[in-house]
């Protein structure tokens, strides 16, 4: 199964892919999507939407698991993020994938074992997981934390399924 996570933002979204191999996450690619915070914002969230699909459609992946919205003191900040995920969700659903959601916290959790873990905590367990040579920018980091997150919830649902319907 190929992953695509997501970390959403109105100026620099964070992208990265997966394989599910026998369990262990392959990394494919990351980076992100920059945008200028002085452009108006449906110029840049037209760039997101458009550069998202190129790169659905560069690497074809099975599932999009995006990030969820958190809880900011600054609601204009909340808001410009929820449009920012929009057209991101816009994108996957365009694409016909199937779309999962984690808060931060699941995401830090399901990393790096601690859910208030720090951005560079998060970073340097992927690079270890992943067994890549460079540290990962952020929003990179934080997109393939989002798709190692989804590969060990969909595997440990898969599990408790199938040994839930055995016995029954």
């Amino acid at each position: 199964m190929r992953i695509l996570g997501i970390d959403p933002g109105s100026v620099n979204t964070g992208y990265g892919i997966i394989d599910d191999r026998a369990g262990c996450p392959a990394h494919i690619t990351d980076g992100t999507i920059s945008t200028k915070s002085s452009v108006p914002l449906p110029e840049r969230l037209t760039i997101i939407f458009y550069q998202m699909q190129q790169i659905i459609k560069e690497y074809h992946p099975d599932v999009a698991a995006i990030e969820g919205i958190f809880l900011a003191k600054n609601v204009k900040t909340v808001a410009i993020l929820g449009h920012a995920r929009g057209v991101l969700l816009l994108s996957a659903a365009d694409a016909r994938l199937s779309v999962f959601e984690y808060s931060p916290m699941e995401i830090k959790q399901s990393v790096v074992g601690y859910g208030l873990a720090t951005k560079e905590q998060v970073q340097k367990m992927v690079r270890e997981l992943l067994k890549v040579e460079y540290l990962p920018k952020p929003d990179a980091a934080d997109a393939l934390a989002t798709a190692i997150c989804h590969m060990h919830h969909y595997k440990t649902n898969a599990y408790l399924e199938k040994n839930l319907r055995s016995e029954v």
